[in-house]
Parts: C-alpha cells; structure tokens; sequence
C-alpha cells in the first residue's frame, strides 16, 4: 500500500441545503400571524420589498418560468436553484382560489371572519389586545397595597415577595430561600409574608393549599380546632374518608358537613381573579365550509401579510451611479425579492393542498361530528397529494381550521386506528373519546367501572382493551369510578 500523496477524482451525491430552501422550509411550519411578524422583518432589511396599503388590491408578482420542480427532484438537488422551495407542481394544480383577490367572494367559515381583500399589515380587525387593557394583574394589585402596608427595607422583602407568587396567588419560594438571597433574617422575612397574607384576594402567598384556606377561614372567623385540623388533613378529604376525618376532628355528620360545605365557600386559586398574562387568541388559518359545489376551502386572508417587489425603485437604483459592490448588493436583494414572494405564494397553494386533502378523508366528521372521524396519517395524506410526509407535517403545525364545528388543529384529524368489533373499518382514537365522555357524562346512580364502559363500548363496535379505556379517560382528565364515586359522596 503507497503512502505517497497522489490526487483522486470522485463523484458524490449530496443534499445541500440553500438558504433559500431553509427560508421555504420555515415558511410552511410558521402560522399566518408568525408570517406577518417575519414579512415584517424581511421588508426592514431589504429595501425592495414593500407592504401595500390597505386600500390597494395586490398580487404578489411573480417570475414567469416553468412547472416548478417536485418534491423528489427538491431532495435529489437537481431542481435549479431559484425552484428550490417547496415540493409542489404547479402543473397539477387545480384549486387556484386561493384568497378573496382570486375571485369569487369570501368564506367566513363559522367565526363570522371576512376576508375583505385586505391582510392583517394593513387590514382593519378588532384588536384582541384592548380586551385587557385596565385589567389589573395580580402582582401590580399586591404592589399597590404593601407600599401602603410596607416600608422602609421591608418593602424591598415585600416586593421580592410578591414577584415570587404565581398567577394562582402561592408562594413558590421557601423563606429560608428568600432570606439567603437577600441577606436577612428568616425570621423578618416571614413577618413580612404575614403581612402580605392579609392582603386581597384573601388568601394571597399562601405556601400550600392548606395554608390558603387557613387564611381564608380565619378572616371568616371560622378557623376553630375541628377546623384547623381538618385542613392538616386534606388529604384524607380528598379521598372520601370521611369516617376517619369525623375521628380526627371529633366532630358528628353534622359539624362535618358543615365545615366541608364552608370549605367549598373558599377560593383555592384566589389569585386566578387577576389579570395574568396577555391572553393569546387562536386564529383560524382557514375556512372551511359547505357549498352548493361541495365543500369550500379559503385562506384566512384577514391574517395573511401582503407583500410586493418595488420594481420601480429598482429601476431608479440600477440606473444610478454604482460601483460593483452596489450591483452586487442591488441584485442580491432583488433575487431575495423574488424568491420570498416565490416561496410565500407556493406556501399558501401548498396549504390549500394539504386542507383540501384533510376535508376529503374527513368529510363525516364535517357532516356528522366528532364519532365519525376516521383513521388518518400523514403518510396517507402525502401520497393523495404527491408530497413528502414532512412537507405534509410541516404545513400542519401551528395551523388552525375553522368550520361550523368549530375551531380545530390541523393536527387534530391525523389519529390512530382502533378496530372495529365487528370487524368492520377501523375508528379513530379521537371518535372513541368521545364515546367514553358520552357514556361517563350519562351515568346516573350507577357509577360505570372501566370494565363496564368496556362492555358498553363493545355494543357499541369498538373492539377497545381495559387499559386503553383506562388511558384515554386520563388523557381526558376523568377521574376512576371510585374517585368519581367519592366526589358524588361528597357532593352529597
């Protein structure tokens, strides 16, 4: 074997990522609302791109070419360089409405939301923000009552204090903790949480639920021994042993009753009355609705950012005096121009494409409701559409469909298959939750073990296992028939 230097020649294969397809790839996981933040950005750095007046009817330009390329040529690399952004023919597309400036006029799906040509850079639309404008939050209501109750270097505890509370109104750092980080003694810092604890809501900086409702029932007046070691005991309370509780407290059915219908007079999240954090609506990214022709698909033009090439300025530049650094630069912005109105276009047909697939393999759902939605995987979708199962998974993320069913994921109509009983097609994971809430929503007296929903389930065509039963009541947030039963009890 030679060890000297010598030169090779060999041919390879590569994928290689441009900025430009990752640019593409970005586009489809981002929403319609993060689109309008990123054209935002795109339109600040490159002086050829603009966003169009509200009262201008705008098309994105285009660059006249051939089909673009597919999804198979996009991954091998030998697509040319400026077709490189999604894996979408052109040739084979047919649903070329795509938005209110194509034609025909506007879905409104089931929200009452028009699109009126305009895009969310420039259209007019309630301004979900004002809702909570004045709405006061918890840690500005504390503020406001320990620079009255405070002063001095307690007031500097009391604030630190305040800003380790949560949005439910506890607590979340231990004192000892508190008082290491600032250099006190333990012992002041919890005479200044006693004195944050007698601030509104009441029940403020408790440290455990027991505390909260201690709180609250010593300013009702109604903090007794029976009571004191009632709440040192929840946990027996929250299990329904309520044989056990009446030994502790030394108490009859009675007094039980009573104290436990006064704890339910109590708030265990007292903090939760306050403004927390800006609430954050969810915006369809699409309508769907029923037709005379069928079924009606339309992006949410209310939300899409409109941009559009500034040729002119283009024109004055290029024609100025420049040196070849300025051409350079000059070019260089106008093919990002270019290839973002591109990829923005082919986004929004590429959406289209994947709804529309998503209606046709779900339509019972859309006519029926929930039981009737069936089986789907993303694998069945990108080979309807001749699409890449990560294209497909991409366009579905953060995406939201609206209908006269409501507001869903796109997410929410890919489940998993549970056989039939009869041997029949399979349902979906999604159709069989909604049995089980049904059947656990109707029961009377007779609280239904999972066994039994297992029975009823069966009758009903699903072939569905005890434990599968099991997770999906969790999933839902359901309680086991005995904590059911125990939450009836003590309703009683």
């Amino acid at each position: 074997m030679s060890l000297a230097p010598r030169l090779d020649i060999r041919q390879s294969q590569s994928l290689v990522m441009t900025p430009q397809l990752q640019q593409a790839i970005k586009l489809l996981t981002l929403s319609n609302l993060e689109i309008e933040a990123f054209i935002a950005d795109e339109v600040e750095r490159n002086p050829l791109l603009e966003a169009p007046a509200t009262d201008e009817v705008v098309r994105p330009e285009r660059v006249e070419r051939d089909a673009p390329a597919g999804a198979d040529e996009l991954v091998a690399g030998t697509a040319p360089a400026e077709d490189r952004a999604l894996d979408l023919d052109y040739a084979t597309e047919s649903h070329q409405q795509d938005s209110v400036s194509d034609g025909g006029a506007a879905l409104d799906g089931a929200l009452g939301l028009t699109g009126g040509g305009g895009g969310a850079m420039g259209a007019e639309a309630p301004d979900l923000d004002t809702l909570s404008e004045g709405e006061v939050s918890l840690g500005e209501h504390l503020a406001a009552q320990a620079a009255v109750a405070v002063g001095g270097a307690d007031a500097f505890i009391a604030a630190h204090l305040i800003d380790q509370i949560d949005e439910a109104g506890y607590l979340t750092v231990a004192t000892a903790e508190i008082a290491e980080r600032l250099g006190v003694e333990a012992e002041r810092v919890e005479a200044v949480l006693a004195i944050v604890q007698t601030f509104d809501p009441t029940g403020v900086g408790a440290r455990d639920l027991g505390e909260c409702l201690a709180i609250q029932a010593r300013e009702a007046d109604r903090y007794d021994p029976c009571m004191a070691r009632l709440l040192d005991h929840l946990d027996l309370l929250a299990r329904g042993d309520l044989g056990r509780l009446k030994r502790i407290c030394g108490v009859d059915d009675e007094d039980m009753a009573d104290m436990i219908r006064e704890l339910r007079g109590y708030d265990p999240k007292p903090g939760c009355r306050y403004g927390g954090e800006a609430m954050q609506a969810v915006v369809p990214d699409l309508f769907v609705a029923r037709t005379r022709n069928g079924w009606g698909i339309e992006l949410n033009v209310a939300t899409l950012p409109r941009v559009l090439v500034n040729r002119r300025y283009y024109h004055e530049l290029s024609h100025g005096p420049q040196d070849k650094a300025s051409k350079a630069w000059l070019n260089d912005c106008l093919a990002s121009a270019n290839w973002l109105i591109k990829a923005l276009d082919q986004r929004q047909r590429t959406i289209i494409r994947v709804a529309t697939e998503i209606v046709k393999q779900q339509e019972a759902f859309f006519l029926h409701g929930v039981a009737h939605l069936k089986p789907l995987t993303l694998a069945k979708v990108a080979e309807a559409i001749e699409m890449h199962e990560s294209t497909v998974s991409r366009v579905t993320s953060n995406k939201y469909l609206s209908c006269a069913r409501g507001l869903f994921e796109l997410k929410y109509f890919f489940t998993s298959a549970i056989q039939a009983a009869d041997g029949g097609d399979a349902v979906s994971a999604e159709a069989v939750k909604s049995a089980i809430r049904a059947l656990i929503a109707g029961e009377g007296a007779k609280i239904l073990s999972d066994d039994t929903l297992v029975e009823l389930l069966q009758a009903k065509g699903f072939d569905i296992a005890r434990r599968t039963v099991a997770k999906y009541r969790e999933a839902m947030g359901i309680g086991s028939s005995v904590q059911r039963r125990r939450a009836r009890a003590l309703a009683g």
